[in-house]
């Protein structure tokens, strides 16, 4: 069942998708070539607790860490381990956070020392095309809006978008209905009505759309051993435009403070 958020319910999603971006501007000041994915996951273990909320992902259906770190092929549920970044590696950083009753939830893909131009370009044409999403989020429209305006941004620049992980609800519970599919047919599915609170999350493949799990029974991987690239944003559909309430601002900064190109 799909539930409709109030202005006092939105605010409270709002400061945990908030932390959320800080946490993840705390990771972004850290990651670089030799530090290990559970250096990173502790990072924001620490910071999170610190600032009031509670890591969402960690204990999540027995899932160990406080994040989700998916490197290259690694599609997404990515496990925090002994790995030690490389150059030319690319990192989707995924968080949750729960804090005074309700989740936030988002996700950035970084770039590790020098990336081939198109690794990097994937990570772009990716990050536009949630905000691609995003445009279609608004009252009086249709899920199926969003989903297709993520697919036709990627499919043009001739990506393949995964179809077994979706986008979701976000509220009282890390994952609501109504599943927000990467793909789908315009003027379909549920309507859009002011309140409605999901995470869009873009997942892209350089090849081919098809990816397989892990044996650890979480990580997913591109079929094809091509990279991957994940962003996503917690949004509250409204009126004419829709209000974003994590936020890429802060990562930004400290990778324009890190000189590290900002995708």
């Amino acid at each position: 069942m799909i539930y409709l958020k109030t202005n006092e319910e939105i605010e409270l999603i709002r400061q945990s998708s908030l932390l959320v971006g800080k946490t993840l501007a705390a990771v972004a000041r850290e990651i670089s070539e030799g530090v290990s994915t559970l250096a990173l996951d502790k990072i924001a273990e620490d910071f999170i607790r610190s600032h009031g909320g509670v890591p969402a992902f960690k204990g999540y259906r027995g899932f160990p860490g406080t994040l989700c770190v998916s490197v290259n092929a690694q599609v997404v549920h990515g496990i925090p381990g002994k790995y030690e970044l490389k150059a030319g590696d690319i990192i989707s950083v995924d968080c949750g956070v729960k804090m005074n009753g309700y989740y936030g939830d988002s996700a950035f893909t970084f770039p590790i020392g020098e990336v081939k131009k198109e690794t990097l370009q994937l990570l772009r044409v990716t990050k536009e095309s949630l905000y691609c999403g995003i445009e279609k989020a608004v009252a009086g429209g249709r899920l199926g809006d969003i989903s297709e305006a993520v697919q036709s941004h990627a499919e043009k620049h001739g990506y393949g978008v995964v179809r077994e992980l979706v986008g979701h609800g976000v509220g009282k519970h890390l994952h609501e209905e109504p599943e927000v599919p990467n793909y789908g047919r315009k003027g379909s599915g549920p309507k859009l009505s002011e309140g409605l609170v999901i995470a869009i999350e873009p997942m892209i493949n350089m090849g081919k759309k098809n990816i397989k799990q892990e044996k650890d029974g979480w990580t997913i991987t591109t079929a094809d051993g091509l990279p991957s690239a994940h962003f996503e944003h917690t949004i509250v559909v409204k009126a004419g435009k829709a209000d974003i309430l994590s936020s890429f601002e802060e990562i930004e900064q400290v990778l324009k403070e890190r000189k590290i190109e900002i995708i």
